[in-house]
């Protein structure tokens, strides 16, 4: 597997995502109550073609292989509020190949949580959350790849494991989920960057996105793939968990 990396380099004009702001769980603004079809098209490797953050970095490194982008509805499932994380495992579960052969629904996910005992009898159906355990547990049972897993008490000592993630992702590694508690909102992280005057960005990849997107540049122009600075998208005061993928 090769890093899709140097397709970073030499793009004009870097920018970063803006952040996104979440509907809170269970609310639905107005304008997009719109059913999508059952089943769409799954995007593959979004980020390619986004520019670095910075002029000159002093560093870069993304993941290796392939993946497809799994968000809200992509299934034709409404879950809205509640499904960030199973979409962000099923982004891992694409990798390194980035087919959907393979990749659990949600009903499958949820199933074999109740079914391994780690959720209670009732689990399946409903709109409960997952996390990065949960990720870890699911990646093992359906054979997909390694998750190891890692928590921080704090979002402020993200940047102690900095090197973890440089490591990681020059050694080969997948995206990265993450979760926290006053941030419950899931993510996964594609790369990391360090600019010239220390400051250090993330490529953030957010399942949040209902639609029907036409193509990765759309999805960029939006946010929804895109760097950001490191204390722009970490709470300081939310712990994080983070499940690294490995290939088996």
């Amino acid at each position: 597997m090769t890093s899709p990396a140097t397709t970073l380099f030499g793009m004009s004009s870097p920018a970063l995502a803006n952040p996104r702001k979440h509907q809170e769980p269970g609310v639905r603004p107005a304008s997009v109550t719109a059913a999508l079809p059952s089943t769409l098209e799954l995007l593959k490797d979004v980020h390619l073609g986004l520019a670095v953050p910075c002029q000159d970095p002093a560093r870069l490194a993304l993941l290796s292989g392939h993946y497809l982008y799994y968000h809200y509805g992509c299934d034709g499932l409404d879950d809205r509020g509640w499904g960030c994380g199973y979409r962000t495992l099923q982004t891992l579960c694409s990798w390194p190949e980035g087919q959907s052969s393979g990749v659990p629904g949600l009903a499958a996910l949820q199933g074999a949580l109740e079914d391994m005992g780690d959720k209670p009898p009732g689990f399946r159906g409903s709109r409960n959350w997952i996390g990065c355990v949960e990720a870890s547990l699911c990646l093992e049972h359906f054979g997909g790849p390694q998750g190891r897993l890692y928590h921080l008490p704090r979002g402020a000592e993200l940047r102690g494991e900095l090197e973890r993630l440089y490591s990681h992702f020059t050694a080969g590694g997948g995206p990265v989920m993450v979760g926290g508690d006053a941030d419950a909102q899931s993510k996964a992280l594609l790369g990391i960057c360090e600019g010239p005057d220390m400051e250090v960005y993330v490529l953030i990849l957010d399942p949040h996105y209902w639609g029907t997107p036409k193509n990765r540049c759309e999805l960029q122009a939006a946010g929804w793939v895109g760097w950001q600075k490191v204390n722009h998208v970490f709470d300081s005061n939310s712990f994080y968990n983070l499940c690294l993928t490995r290939p088996i």
